[in-house]
């Protein structure tokens, strides 16, 4: 399943930034996976090998085989060593969602990295020109936002920003469709937080709380409904709670 050698750095490695990291994987790429807490990167193993989305249902169910099961999660290392992460093609960011943290991170990261080094964030609205005029690499950023849990769902949202270039664009355009994502490339917004998944999702929540609060119906009943009426794997209460905790077992 190796599709090219780009060796991946994955920064974050909690719900979604551990689902990154197996995805890169098993595509086939040597992935460092960095966590600022002990605990986090303690975690992380067993959530990619044992989780219910994790490398041992995909075997059970015959998505993979035992031996490539075996081979992507040799490919991954947690580590709490940043500068180990640093010494890579492509960063992916999945700090938590905020802009500061992204700013100063992508900022620190410039200095660390080599100079080829594309930072591709998965925030989930910040324009991606604000994370690129933090850095002296702006032609090397972009947005690939993921949707949770990144093993199952295809979603590659691409945000380019106004500097990035077109080879940035097509590496990680060619990086997402080998990883099995379907790529779609939009562009950087500076005047609306959401880019195009998140702005059309937020109206749904707003209307979905206000479906609530008129007391017509439950959270759970709304989520049913959706499910039932449009097939959507999760209804619009079910998938923050899945983005923010994780897909647990008894979730449907």
């Amino acid at each position: 399943m190796t599709t090219s050698n780009e060796r991946i750095g994955v920064i974050g490695s909690g719900v979604m930034g551990s689902g990154i990291a197996q995805v890169m994987a098993i595509a086939g790429h040597p992935v460092v996976a960095f966590d600022i807490d002990p605990d986090v990167v303690a975690a992380a193993p067993g959530l990619v090998a044992e989780g219910r989305f994790g490398i041992q249902g995909a075997v059970a169910r015959g998505r993979l085989t035992e031996a490539e099961g075996e081979a992507a999660l040799a490919r991954i290392d947690f580590t709490t060593d940043r500068d180990a992460a640093t010494a890579v093609d492509v960063i992916l960011e999945a700090v938590p969602e905020r802009l500061d943290l992204k700013i100063q991170l992508f900022r620190d990261l410039d200095q660390q990295c080599p100079e080829h080094t594309i930072f591709a964030s998965n925030s989930s609205g910040y324009p991606v020109q604000a994370l690129a005029v933090a850095t002296d690499r702006a032609d090397r950023v972009i947005g690939w936002h993921w949707a949770s849990p990144p093993p199952v769902m295809k979603l590659a949202e691409i945000v380019r920003a106004p500097q990035t270039s077109d080879e940035t664009t097509e590496t990680i355009c060619r990086l997402a469709a080998a990883a099995g994502k379907n790529p779609v490339v939009i562009q950087d917004s500076a005047m609306n937080w959401g880019y195009v998944t998140n702005r059309v999702y937020g109206a749904m929540i707003r209307e979905a709380n206000a479906v609530v609060a008129e007391g017509i119906a439950s959270r759970g009943e709304v989520d049913q409904l959706m499910v039932d009426c449009f097939r959507w794997p999760s209804g619009p209460y079910g998938m923050v709670s899945g983005a923010t905790t994780g897909w647990k077992a008894d979730k449907k």
